[in-house]
């Protein structure tokens, strides 16, 4: 059932993993004729060694002054170029664990401080210290220690929804999934976020997700330069993005009447050739004369200049950035009690007894879970399927409120956090520790553990948004219509199809049988092993 959200274009991925290979010349030309350019990296976590029984290991040597600090290595770094001569923005895998680094080095870093490209990225500075680590580690000296102009994409979010409360920006900053979601009404799923990204080959998956983090930032500022656009004629008198459009979303700003919702994609990515095919003049910049000697050959364009001139900043780190902080736990070493306990905890996630729906105990026999905050894609997927899965009533729920809500609905409490086992108070069996990481792997353990009957009839019976269920009997085009006033675009091309139209009876959030809904009933099939269960 999709709802109005349009399908993602294939990205133009190339995998840079050699210095010889054609297509490190082609980031090479690519960066030289880029204005925008998106920045993202993979690192492969700092594996901290646990104390075993025996002989005390022998002290390491004392690091020699001047010396790489101990940080995390990037594995990958992602370069989504936007290409002024041509159309597409190429989206650049360079494996770090392949690439002799200095044959990258002195590219990169004349790319960071080139003042005729404008640099993207989502809280980039942790990236840009384990960066230059590992370029430092190498040999390859001075590391990167400042980026400019750069451009936060948390800073473009805070702009196009409180665009009068100056550059300063909340603690609580939303995440990348979010931003995307909200700005491009894009689903980014981050299950792969936490994969190793140090084995070699990289799966398809992890290729496509690296490629997404980096070409979905060119696209929100695609996205801001079209907002830009669309509140003034002339950017020189552009001071304050306007009030009145900031409680909506992009989609309702850009949309026209009689348009449909699925040209909203066309006219994001359409932005930067309504920038370049402008008339617009910036008279009061002044275009540094260092430009030149980076190597782009091109300027920036009237607009990103309008943007770097007001919205721009430098990233620089500090010396007590590249200096990885003390553990608290330093010195602390895991005991046999304290490994006895964490296989005490990691036990008590195996299912044993009744569950709380059972109809013995009083419950009405409808499966229910509460997914906490380190679950909630898993939420979501068990919706797909039909289960009542639902999600903390509050942000930041303390254990004894999980306990709570969980009790009083009736409910088995997922998690991934097993230092909620730790409380005396949690009811035997309240809670189930999910192992797996990957969403499509938990729900089938889900489903396995505790041995729920899916069926095909009831993949996409639930609203995803809100757990809710649907209507009873599906909306005609005119019934819909009515509903979706002030509420939801439906677009204009599913006027002429004979199409049944369902709506959430709790958010009234309408859904359709489109082409997202075959597939998305097809996937669950595939995960949930339907087929198999019919032969």
């Amino acid at each position: 059932m999709d709802p109005t959200v349009p399908e993602p274009e294939p990205f133009e991925i190339h995998m840079v993993t050699s210095a010889d290979s054609p297509e490190l010349s082609h980031l090479r030309w690519a960066l030289l004729h880029s204005s925008v350019v998106a920045l993202d990296a993979e690192w492969k976590p700092k594996l901290t060694r646990t104390h075993r029984p025996g002989p005390e290991p022998k002290p390491k040597p004392e690091p020699e002054p001047g010396s790489a600090p101990s940080f995390p290595t990037v594995a990958l770094l992602q370069i989504a170029c936007r290409v002024r001569s041509r159309g597409g923005s190429p989206v650049f895998l360079v494996d770090l664990l392949s690439v002799p680094l200095g044959s990258v080095w002195e590219m990169i870093r004349d790319m960071l401080v080139s003042p005729s490209v404008l640099k993207l990225g989502f809280r980039f500075k942790q990236d840009l210290v384990y960066l230059s680590s590992t370029f430092c580690s190498r040999g390859c000296q001075p590391g990167f220690d400042r980026v400019e102009p750069f451009l936060d994409i948390t800073s473009i979010y805070h702009q196009l929804k409180r665009p009068n409360s100056g550059k300063k920006l909340p603690k609580d900053t939303k995440s990348l999934a979010t931003i995307c979601e909200e700005i491009l009404d894009i689903s980014l799923s981050k299950e792969l976020q936490c994969s190793d990204w140090s084995c070699r080959p990289l799966t398809k998956e992890q290729i496509s997700y690296a490629a997404a983090d980096a070409c979905y930032l060119l696209e929100i500022f695609a996205a801001f330069e079209c907002r830009i656009l669309t509140e003034g004629e002339n950017l020189s008198n552009i001071t304050e993005l306007s009030t009145s459009t900031a409680s909506f979303g992009l989609k309702e700003i850009l949309m026209e009447p009689n348009t449909c919702n699925n040209v909203l994609r066309t006219k994001v990515c359409a932005a930067s050739d309504i920038v370049k095919s402008s008339t617009f003049k910036m008279h009061d910049y002044t275009m540094p004369n260092s430009w030149t000697s980076s190597g782009n050959i091109f300027p920036l364009e009237e607009c990103i200049l309008h943007i770097v001139r007001k919205y721009g900043e430098r990233l620089l780190l500090k010396e007590s950035d590249t200096k990885p902080r003390p553990s608290r736990k330093k010195g602390k070493r895991p005991s046999s009690a304290n490994a006895k306990s964490k296989e005490q905890l990691e036990c008590k996630g195996i299912w044993e007894s009744s569950t709380p729906w059972d109809l013995l105990l009083g419950g009405d026999g409808c499966p229910k879970f509460l997914c906490d905050v380190m679950v909630e894609g898993l939420a979501r997927h068990l919706r797909c399927v039909g289960i009542d899965a639902a999600i903390p009533s509050s942000k930041k729920p303390q254990p004894r409120q999980l306990l709570e809500q969980a009790y009083k609905e009736k409910r088995v409490l997922l998690t991934r956090d097993a230092k909620l086992l730790k409380h005396q108070y949690f009811i035997r069996n309240q809670v189930y520790l999910v192992k797996n990481l990957l969403k499509n792997d938990q729900l089938l353990e889900v489903i396995e553990t505790f041995k729920l009957n899916i069926s095909e009839d009831q993949l996409m019976s639930r609203c995803t948004k809100c757990n809710g269920n649907f209507i009873q009997k599906p909306l005609t085009m005119e019934e819909a219509i009515e509903a979706a006033k002030g509420f939801q675009v439906i677009p204009n091309c599913l006027f002429n199809r004979n199409i049944e139209f369902w709506q959430c009876t709790d958010c009234h959030q309408l859904y359709w049988e489109g082409t997202q809904y075959q597939n998305a009933v097809q996937k669950f099939v595939t995960v949930c092993k339907l087929n198999e269960q019919s032969v």
